[in-house]
């Protein structure tokens, strides 16, 4: 196994056992809850960072088949799968938000602009999968599939990341409200948030490769 999986693992273990057990500020509010900052956070950092793997990916595909060679569709495959993986992050990281705005705000959803963005985010993706599979052609389907995923990622950082921050917003960090680092991230918390974001981004990383592994077996064992 490689140092960085091994790294991605102990830093999830200790991210969960230190999340649920470290003392943390007790906040109006927020009193205990704020420990899913541990858990909510690092699931968006985790689907960014894949998004963009994918993103790279795409890039990388459309670069092949140039000077008279085949387009690469192994390239096109690492996109998709990296795009599950991250779709997979981005459900658990709406869940632990529903369950963090229920306790904090009284309701699972409200008309936040950060929510409706994750919404419109997860529908852009859901396209990004209905194309695919209406699409026969391989190199046609590889092809299209990424020039969308290039259009699908800038959109998803202009739902997520720009457009909360000009609008009002319950949400820390956008609409005028300060981020957790600005009044109760203390340095307790960053010995366990900042972990928990690494580990998930390696863990998140490493179930991506193992994805696009099982495809590759899955090919070599569908008879021609």
């Amino acid at each position: 196994m490689k140092a960085w999986k091994i790294l991605g693992v102990a830093l999830v273990g200790y991210s969960l056992f230190a999340g649920l057990t470290a003392d943390v500020p007790r906040l109006v509010i927020l009193n205990e809850t704020i420990r899913n900052l541990y858990f909510h956070v690092p699931m968006w950092f985790t689907m960014i960072a894949l998004l963009g793997g994918s993103l790279a990916y795409s890039f990388r595909f459309l670069r092949s088949g140039g000077n008279g060679l085949p387009a690469d569709l192994d390239r096109d495959h690492q996109a998709r799968a990296f795009a599950e993986v991250a779709m997979m992050f981005s459900l658990l990281g709406l869940f632990t938000g529903m369950v963090w705005a229920k306790s904090t705000w009284g309701t699972y959803w409200t008309a936040d602009p950060k929510l409706n963005g994750t919404a419109v985010t997860l529908l852009i993706y859901a396209a990004y999968f209905i194309l695919r599979s209406s699409i026969d052609d391989a190199e046609k389907r590889a092809r299209l599939a990424a020039v969308y995923n290039v259009f699908a990622f800038v959109l998803m950082i202009v739902f997520i990341g720009i457009l909360p921050r000009m609008t009002d917003s319950l949400h820390p960090g956008n609409g005028g409200n300060p981020a957790f680092g600005s009044y109760d991230l203390d340095n307790g918390m960053r010995l366990v948030f900042y972990p928990a974001v690494i580990g998930w981004i390696l863990m998140g990383w490493w179930i991506a490769t193992l994805r696009v592994r099982l495809d590759r077996l899955t090919a070599q064992q569908t008879p021609v």
